[in-house]
């Protein structure tokens, strides 16, 4: 009698039981009843021709993929050789076998346009040597060390149930540091059963918005100029912006009391005014709360950046004098990264449990472990050494860029100094000769990308642009200033 090719041998009653593999989705019920090895093989090489197996991806262990698929390992091991002969595949030690041919055809190697319409026209999203796009952080200051350490001991200390989908509200252990953290730092008095941890702001915006629309309140009053993500948030969600002039002093709130008993919210940013920097006057704020008070309204407290100061005094929250009309939402956006998704919110009470049932219906909660981690970083006085570094290192940036603007550009003046991660400079000689677009435009094609202050609302006869320095270092902002100069000059 000749000898069996293994591939041949006639598969075993407990093969013909099996109902294959995940790995490819490989069914041996669909290959003849003899030559499984090169159904085997057939298959691996089609999935490496169409792509499904990229360069570098491991094959699954032999023993591993033959009692997956019910069939002897001598079949798996002759396939893999039969790939490893042409070339396809190849054995590395410790690693197993690892596929080396490329595809049939490569697709391209540079990423996708989105396909989603961004809320900023795309030329002011475009590629640039340097990006000073306000709301950027220094994500290169991440605090790698103290999150690894956080994560270490949240795996240590963490229980079956802290891993489930748990309280809609958020974890209560980060609720609770919150507590403490806000009060410390923003001089808001609260409960832990009082906050909501939200995907960051705009989380915090949408449930809010939709709360709003729900119950016939359409109209929401915001400031001009003012942030455009915001606003355009607000309206995905069905409501009504109301644009209210902005000065040196914050919101005009005589000009909200002006704008009818249809307006019953606003979305502020009174600690550092966006995009202006402007700090809301102490007078204004009484009369907002006065006028919130009158009506019944809703005041929105968006506390994006008010951890970087750096020349004057500490703003307390406005959600500490009228928490019965204000509600406030933060995040760790500017502070550690926008990637985590991480903020907080604290509404007036009679919103609260709709706000929670609306939150629980869109996501179930948001992510267990990086809230433990941010308890943890919280707790630790972490969170408080990174910002007070951060602080520090952006001041010089930001000391840089003003330096850089009194070198390159003559008679131009910088709002907002004082707080933030950005400024906006004013350009009063030009006014009336060139519209903040187009010299945004050209700037771009010099290699630096800014936001024309139009963009967020107000369109003014003195052309004004808003730059973000926290994600750059000083070389790269004098680099940028110096490139702005010559396009003006």
């Amino acid at each position: 009698m000749g000898s069996v090719n293994p591939g041949d041998a006639p598969r075993t009653p407990a093969a013909a039981s099996r109902r294959g593999t995940d790995f490819l989705q490989l069914d041996p019920a669909a290959a003849p009843a003899r030559g499984l090895t090169t159904w085997l093989a057939d298959q691996l090489r089609a999935a490496i021709i169409d792509g499904r197996l990229r360069p570098g991806a491991a094959l699954p262990a032999t023993r591993i993929l033959a009692d997956e698929l019910g069939v002897s390992r001598g079949i798996v091991v002759e396939a893999y050789q039969r790939l490893k002969d042409e070339g396809m595949v190849q054995a590395r030690r410790g690693a197993g076998s690892i596929v080396t041919a490329r595809p049939a055809t490569e697709p391209a190697a540079t990423e996708p346009a989105p396909t989603r319409v961004p809320f900023l026209p795309r030329r002011w999203r475009a590629d640039a040597d340097i990006d000073l796009s306000p709301g950027v952080p220094d994500l290169s200051g991440f605090p790698r060390a103290a999150w690894l350490r956080a994560e270490r001991t949240v795996f240590n200390q963490a229980s079956a149930a802290d891993l489930g989908y748990g309280d809609p509200r958020g974890s209560y252990q980060l609720r609770h540091e919150l507590v403490g953290w806000l009060a410390r730092v923003r001089g808001l008095r609260a409960q832990p059963e009082d906050i909501i941890i939200v995907a960051g702001v705009a989380q915090a915006l949408a449930l809010l918005a939709q709360w709003l629309r729900d119950h016939g309140r359409p109209l929401i009053a915001v400031e001009d100029p003012g942030s455009r993500g915001a606003r355009d948030e607000l309206a995905y969600w069905g409501l009504k912006p109301v644009p209210v002039s902005v000065d040196e002093h914050g919101l005009q709130a005589d000009e909200l009391a002006k704008a009818g008993r249809d307006v019953r919210s606003v979305l502020l940013t009174p600690a550092h005014q966006f995009p202006t920097g402007a700090v809301l006057a102490p007078e204004r704020r009484r009369s907002l709360v006065s006028w919130a008070a009158a009506i019944d309204a809703l005041i929105i407290e968006d506390d994006y950046d008010a951890e970087y100061r750096y020349d004057r005094t500490p703003v307390p929250a406005m959600h500490a004098s009228a928490p019965s009309h204000v509600a406030y939402t933060g995040s760790v956006s500017k502070t550690l990264a926008p990637g985590l998704r991480l903020g907080w919110l604290i509404p007036p009470a009679p919103l609260h449990t709709d706000l929670v049932t609306a939150k629980h219906a869109s996501d179930l909660g948001s992510p267990a472990l990086p809230q433990l981690v941010l308890a943890q970083l919280i707790a630790s006085g972490d969170l408080e050494h990174h910002i007070r570094q951060a602080r520090r290192r952006l001041r010089g940036r930001r000391d840089a860029l003003l330096a850089a603007v009194r070198d390159h550009l003559p008679g131009a003046e910088v709002h907002g100094i004082a707080a933030g991660l950005h400024v906006l400079i004013t350009f009063p000689r030009l006014a009336g000769q060139v519209r903040d677009t187009d010299l945004a435009d050209r700037i771009r094609e010099a290699g630096v990308l800014v936001q024309p202050l139009s963009v967020h609302g107000e369109r003014s006869e003195v052309p004004s642009l808003v730059m973000g320095y926290a994600a750059h270092t000083a070389d790269q902002l004098r680099t940028a200033v110096s490139r702005i100069g010559r396009v003006l000059s």
